[in-house]
């Protein structure tokens, strides 16, 4: 069983302890943060090893990065990332990727593998939002800290994208595209705009926006409580978890199931975590409580139409079925400003439910945008025969 207590019926290779923390590194602090951070990694087993299973990360990253942080309140944050390199730092792409409210970043795990077979030579880079994954922050009195607000998730993203190029010794964060499904879409917006978006210098190519609308969403969250009261709030294993998410059609994709929802959940019991012989039928509960972030769920979308027409860069965005788009989004829709596709065949989990076709969109919108692809003249000779005056 690994330090955190996932369970053991799909094993994460355990991270190494934690380190000591031993001070302020000012050299590469974020605007949240007064420390640095030691980043620990595990990476893709050795072709030696043991073959990990289908479901497993490492089926669809090569890395996955742990960086610990003393925040300028004290507050220690531990922030998990994924991340396959892209082939070319200079050229990229990279795609960083956020998800929705109570997913985690292997909620965009087959979506990674399906963007490397249409371009091998593209890197992801997934987060766990605090709370979610194994992304936490712990106050000084050990307790958990309960803070969803945008600005906070923003500066965590920030500081999980710093951190990240330190650790790898970037001398610039790649040529960037960034996505972020529901809650994910307002912290990607938010960080697209003045002045989080600086970060990537010159090399924020665009970004995209999965399945969320400022209007549609604030709507939803009259009925988000009843909805949370409705499902499980355990199950007997993992795979019973997984089988609920299919046959409740919350995930659409066997796959994307199969390879999410374990890090979604958690045993129930201490001794299950603590003994390995146990988990395997260990019962299993939600690894984030959704309530908790009830506070700031209006906070997330307010705004939000405004935000994507003006942030910089490219925009997308993908909606499942025929939202509706508020006066904001129809009137920049009409001038251009943004591009909209929608997929009637997905749920709300777009890049879980149909992970190949949120791929093709993501690649071809890297390839509309690439600033850094070489566009020649026509050659004298073509337009000769195209009959033009040369």
């Amino acid at each position: 069983m690994s330090v955190d207590g996932n369970p053991v019926k799909r094993p994460r290779p355990s991270p190494l302890p934690l380190p000591e923390l031993t001070g302020p590194d000012e050299s590469y602090s974020s605007d949240s943060s007064a420390s640095s951070a030691a980043s620990i990694a595990t990476v893709r087993p050795l072709s030696g090893e043991q073959p990990a299973p289908d479901s497993h990360w490492t089926r669809f990253f090569d890395q996955e990065l742990y960086h610990d942080q003393v925040l300028e309140n004290g507050d220690h944050a531990r922030y998990h990332v994924y991340i396959t390199l892209p082939s070319n730092l200079s050229k990229g792409p990279l795609f960083i990727c956020h998800h929705g409210a109570g997913a985690s970043g292997l909620s965009f795990a087959v979506f990674a593998q399906e963007v490397r077979q249409l371009l091998p030579e593209a890197g992801i880079l997934s987060l766990d939002a605090r709370g979610h994954g194994d992304s936490t922050v712990i106050g000084a009195s050990g307790a958990p800290i309960v803070d969803f607000s945008l600005e906070t998730l923003v500066a965590d993203v920030i500081s999980m994208i710093r951190l990240t190029a330190k650790s790898l010794s970037w001398p610039t964060i790649p040529p960037t595209i960034l996505i972020g499904h529901s809650l994910g879409g307002a912290v990607m917006t938010t960080l697209a705009t003045d002045p989080h978006y600086k970060i990537f210098g010159n090399n924020l190519v665009g970004y995209s926006v999965l399945d969320v609308v400022e209007g549609s969403a604030i709507e939803a969250l009259t009925h988000m409580r009843r909805l949370l009261t409705s499902r499980p709030q355990s199950f007997d294993s993992v795979d019973a978890g997984i089988k609920w998410h299919i046959s409740s059609r919350t995930l659409r994709d066997a796959r994307s199931a199969a390879a999410s929802v374990p890090s979604l959940l958690r045993p129930t019991s201490e001794r299950a975590t603590a003994d390995p012989d146990l988990s395997d039928n260990a019962r299993v509960t939600w690894r984030t409580d959704l309530s908790s972030t009830a506070p700031w769920w209006e906070g997330w979308f307010t705004g939000l139409s405004k935000k994507f027409l003006i942030g910089h860069g490219a925009k997308l965005l993908i909606l499942a079925g025929t939202d509706r788009l508020d006066k904001e989004l129809m009137i920049g829709q009409m001038q251009g400003k943004f591009q909209l596709v929608v997929i009637p065949e997905a749920g709300h989990f777009v890049q879980e439910d149909v992970p190949a076709r949120t791929a093709e969109l993501l690649v071809e919108f890297w390839r509309r945008n690439d600033r850094g692809a070489m566009v020649l003249p026509p050659k004298v000779s073509d337009l000769l025969k195209m009959g033009k005056k040369v």
